[in-house]
């Protein structure tokens, strides 16, 4: 009898070592962040220099390098001194690891770090100015306009 008291009580210290080891894996794993997947997206153009906003945010001049959160429709604008402004979007597709349900496996149980990166180069068009009998029918047009409104 003896002997199966010890068992049950070595089998009963057996399963709660296991939980504690694995609650202690998981939380060195969670909070070290050795699993996780680093989204870069790289946007050069052509003048360098240019000032670049993704979703009315300024990153940075060109080349710029920002790291994403996640993936989709990015509003990108592009501006410099002398060149007409670039009004775009972005699409980010996902990787296949990243789709639902593997991403769990890479962001979560993969034991090293990824790195996705999506690099997309814009030209700006050099600013052609309007001449002066373009702005003079212009400006007729639009007064013809406001003037149709007040009535």
């Amino acid at each position: 009898m003896m002997g199966t008291t010890h068992a049950r009580t070595e089998s009963k210290w057996s399963s709660k070592r296991w939980c504690a080891a694995a609650t202690g894996i998981a939380l060195c794993v969670s909070v070290s962040g050795i699993a996780c997947v680093r989204r870069t997206m790289i946007i050069t153009t052509e003048p360098p220099h240019a000032r670049v906003f993704l979703n009315d945010e300024e990153v940075g001049q060109s080349e710029v390098s920002t790291d994403f959160l996640w993936y989709g429709d990015y509003g990108v604008i592009i501006r410099k001194e002398g060149y007409e402004t670039l009004q775009t979007h972005w699409l980010i597709e996902p990787p296949w690891y990243e789709v639902i349900p593997i991403d769990f496996l890479a962001e979560v149980l993969w034991p090293g770090r990824l790195h996705d990166v999506h690099k997309r180069h814009f030209e700006l068009k050099p600013f052609d100015p309007p001449g002066a009998e373009e702005l003079v029918s212009r400006a007729t047009e639009l007064r013809a306009r406001a003037l149709d409104a007040r009535k």
